[in-house]
């Protein structure tokens, strides 16, 4: 994949792959990693008193496609339809369940992206994992970070997309703009990141992932030079 721009967004490139090299886990979790504590809206829990859903946890994956747009690099969202049974019209990453068909959470995240936003597994460079993200419903989600070309076309599928958008990787690598706010589901108080942007708002796994994309990344400071 080859992105010539402007020498700005050429060094913001420049800048994010090499902290994707230094900081990114090349392979997901295998099947004998211990889950009982990973990245989830339970480890927002100031005082522990987090349920933490047990084992077996379901497996998922996601795609975060990062895009260098000459106002610079962006992640592109998506907006769930609103008609969906779970989680209609909120924010999300491209993604879902792992398949037992499928070779890896990549292959995964990659199947699913094609599925929801049209975009072809030839047009995504992948650079590496996040941390896994354990979901309040149990779904151990596996972030996999992928540059996507800049002229990969993108269509929603309206079964499951009323829209796709793009937001700057600098406001979500701003960890000051995520709030941490509360509801109570299923009869419990429960914390999670939530950061808004125009007339959405970004909440939950989704924010939590890239909460953690943020915090990674080590953004907020210049990359230590090698």
């Amino acid at each position: 994949m080859s992105i010539v721009g402007s020498p700005t967004r050429d060094a913001d490139l420049a800048d994010f792959l090499a902290r994707a090299e230094a900081r990114l886990a090349r392979d997901p979790p295998g099947p004998d990693d211990p889950t009982s504590n990973p990245r989830g809206d339970h480890s927002l829990e100031p005082d522990g008193s987090a349920v933490i859903p047990p084992p077996p946890h379901r497996r998922a994956a996601v795609l975060v496609p990062v895009v260098a747009r000459d106002a610079g690099l962006a992640i592109v969202l998506t907006q769930r339809a609103a008609h969906l049974r779970d989680h209609s019209g909120q924010v999300a990453l491209p993604g879902g369940k792992i398949d037992p068909t499928d070779a890896s959470p990549h292959a995964a995240a990659l199947r699913e992206a094609e599925e929801e936003i049209g975009l072809s597994p030839a047009r995504v460079r992948m650079l590496g994992y996040l941390d896994p993200y354990l979901s309040g419903t149990g779904f151990l989600v596996a972030p996999v970070i992928g540059l996507i070309d800049p002229e990969a076309r993108l269509a929603p599928n309206p079964a499951e997309v009323d829209a796709i958008f793009e937001v700057p990787l600098a406001v979500l690598a701003d960890r000051a703009r995520y709030e941490l706010r509360m509801r109570v589901w299923q009869g419990r108080e429960r914390r999670f990141y939530a950061l808004p942007y125009g007339e959405r708002l970004i909440w939950g796994v989704t924010a939590g992932i890239l909460h953690n994309l943020a915090e990674r990344l080590d953004f907020g400071r210049p990359k230590a030079q090698s």
